[in-house]
């Protein structure tokens, strides 16, 4: 295989810029940025999560059994750059942002145009980014969109020329 036609080919795939965070029965908060995610069902509604295995974030997700997705909209690529290092929590904020505990007790960002809380259903547990499937049990949305609830989320090409994931 063209290593380099591979990698173009993949990363003409689009990609939202999302939030995952998570809070283990221990205390240990984890946020990172993340972009493979889909729905994958309507009922249940469910969404699947690319993960990088080895990422504090995935170890809390796993051993919690539930996450939050917050969507970012156009115009927080400071938030997104924010989450891109391990998050730190102080006070009520993570990573800098204003935080509130979810109904399953994950962190909300509550500058997120959106965030839907998870609970686990399955981890497969594949390559070096593991998929994360949950069962969205909340769902919360803080700006409602003009348009297109689609039109409303910061996208991978809104980081930069230079920024760029998959492939």
């Amino acid at each position: 295989m063209d290593d380099a036609a591979k990698k173009t080919a993949l990363r003409m795939i689009p990609y939202g810029i999302y939030v995952m965070t998570a809070e283990d029965s221990d205390g240990r908060v984890g946020g990172a940025t993340v972009n493979w995610v889909t729905q994958t069902s309507f009922d249940p509604p469910l969404v699947a999560v690319g993960v990088k295995a080895d990422a504090v974030s995935y170890g809390i997700v796993k051993s919690s059994g539930h996450f939050a997705l917050n969507m970012l909209g156009k115009g927080q690529q400071g938030v997104a750059f924010g989450f891109f290092k391990p998050a730190e929590q102080e006070g009520n904020t993570l990573s800098g942002e204003p935080i509130h505990p979810g109904t399953t007790g994950s962190p909300i960002l509550e500058n997120a145009v959106a965030a839907v809380e998870c609970k686990v259903r399955e981890i497969v547990e594949i390559g070096d980014h593991h998929v994360v499937i949950g069962e969205v049990v909340e769902a919360t949305v803080h700006k409602t969109p003009e348009g297109r609830a689609d039109e409303a989320i910061l996208e991978m090409k809104e980081l930069g020329d230079n920024v760029f994931y998959g492939g």
